[in-house]
């Protein structure tokens, strides 16, 4: 998954842009890129390359401005090179953006901007985005509805991030569907945009999650969420508990080293609050699970990707044995194509470290469909899975930086353990 970083307020956004992207690196991408608006004018450094190479070309010829965006990349459409690499302009020059996701129909969408006489400059499919909201912009329409109407023709899954000159005070940013999460981070006089928290959590604690289908016009001083058609949506911020600090490395090696020694910590994290050992007693009032939602329940799918499914795996054993209640583990990319059959007296459990996971989503999205109890296990308090759930269980484990697994995969097994002696105590099976 690609990186965003946005940035609007009184600073440089350059070093703040820069140091967001070191913090998605762990991600991994093949080149990255930075726009600015500098003196009315949009300023864009890009190459292939890691952000050392960036670096040096923001040395080289700097950038000041204080409102920009910035991205890394992992080639989709067009191999790794500087005019591949995001952000891209419009051919007027008055518009940039940065985008993760495919756009599926950008084939048709290029033919027709071509017919018009629109030149293309890369082999990307995210230009075709910049270049629709280029063409509604020459329409005399504003920034915003510019984007809308662009918007309109995407298929696929897409976070999205643009400026443009023609408004230079705001940054306009939108999640369809789920290619990864789209987060606003709010300050003071000053706004922060990220595909994911650790490129902000230094400047802000308070962030707004988008929701698929959901448009954010960024302001130094305020947020308007609209929907793609532009209906104001009614929002809210959420305090996020991750200490900065968390997301750094400290004195160990690399994150690896540093979240194998934290799992300890993690795991007393999870239980802390929820157990009490002398009443023998599990508390998880975010799940929602009533005596009476536990005796109607007769089978439970877990479902996940990755890592997670192997504690889901486990955490199948586990429900099984101590609730004895039927399990089902489904890959969370395999669920829905196999029509699993669901309905009111059937759990669904979600299990994404995240809670952004697009295959993950996708099944609870089935569930939900289907009028199953709808739960979730995640570390990223308001995600998209946990918003999305009827209850859910927070991992408690701090961010998770290092590419292999750790806290996120022994946290959630505990988890696990508490909801099957909790559904086998309501249950009467203990």
């Amino acid at each position: 998954m690609c990186g965003i970083v946005g940035y609007i307020g009184p600073q440089d956004a350059t070093p703040i842009i820069l140091n967001g992207l070191r913090r998605l690196e762990y991600r991994g991408y093949d080149s990255a890129g930075i726009a600015v608006i500098e003196g009315g004018k949009i300023e864009v450094r890009r190459d292939a390359g890691k952000l050392d190479r960036l670096a040096e070309l923001v040395n080289e010829v700097p950038l000041h401005g204080q409102i920009g965006i910035g991205h890394t990349r992992w080639a989709t459409h067009g191999e790794p090179s500087a005019r591949n690499a995001h952000p891209h302009l419009g051919s007027s020059g008055t518009v940039v953006l940065a985008h993760n996701g495919i756009v599926e129909n950008y084939l048709e969408l290029r033919e027709d901007l071509s017919a018009e006489g629109v030149e293309f400059k890369s082999d990307t499919d995210t230009e075709v985005i910049v270049q629709l909201v280029d063409r509604y912009l020459s329409l005399e329409m504003s920034f915003v509805e510019a984007a809308q109407r662009a918007f309109s023709h995407l298929q696929g899954a897409h976070g999205i991030v643009l400026l443009s000159t023609k408004e230079t005070d705001k940054i306009v940013t939108a999640r369809i569907g789920n290619a990864g999460g789209v987060v606003i981070g709010v300050g003071q006089g000053e706004m922060f945009v990220a595909s994911d928290m650790p490129a902000i959590l230094e400047h802000s604690r308070q962030m707004v999650f988008l929701e698929s289908g959901q448009i954010g016009v960024v302001k130094r001083n305020g947020l308007e969420v609209k929907t793609l058609d532009g209906k104001p949506v009614v929002f809210e911020e959420h305090t996020v508990a991750w200490d900065p600090v968390a997301a750094e490395k400290g004195e160990h090696r690399h994150f690896m080293h540093k979240e194998i020694h934290e799992q300890v910590r993690s795991l007393t994290d999870t239980i802390g609050g929820r157990v009490d050992f002398d009443a023998g007693r599990i508390y998880l009032p975010q799940l929602n699970l009533t005596p009476e939602l536990a005796q109607r329940i007769n089978k439970v799918f877990i479902t996940a990707c990755g890592t997670a499914s192997h504690a889901g795996m486990v955490g199948k054993a586990l429900i099984e044995r101590i609730a004895r209640v039927p399990v089902e583990m489904d890959i969370a990319s395999e669920f829905r194509y196999r029509d699993p059959i669901l309905d009111e007296n059937t759990a669904v459990l979600a299990i994404s470290q995240s809670g952004e996971t697009a295959d993950t989503l996708a099944a609870m999205e089935e569930a939900r469909q289907k009028k199953a109890t709808l739960w979730s296990i995640v570390n990223v308090i308001g995600s998209q899975a946990m918003r999305i759930s009827d209850g859910y269980i927070s991992m408690q484990t701090g961010p998770e930086i290092g590419v292999a697994s750790t806290k996120a995969y022994t946290a959630p097994l505990v988890d696990l353990y508490m909801l099957a002696i909790l559904l086998a105590d309501l249950r009467g099976s203990l």
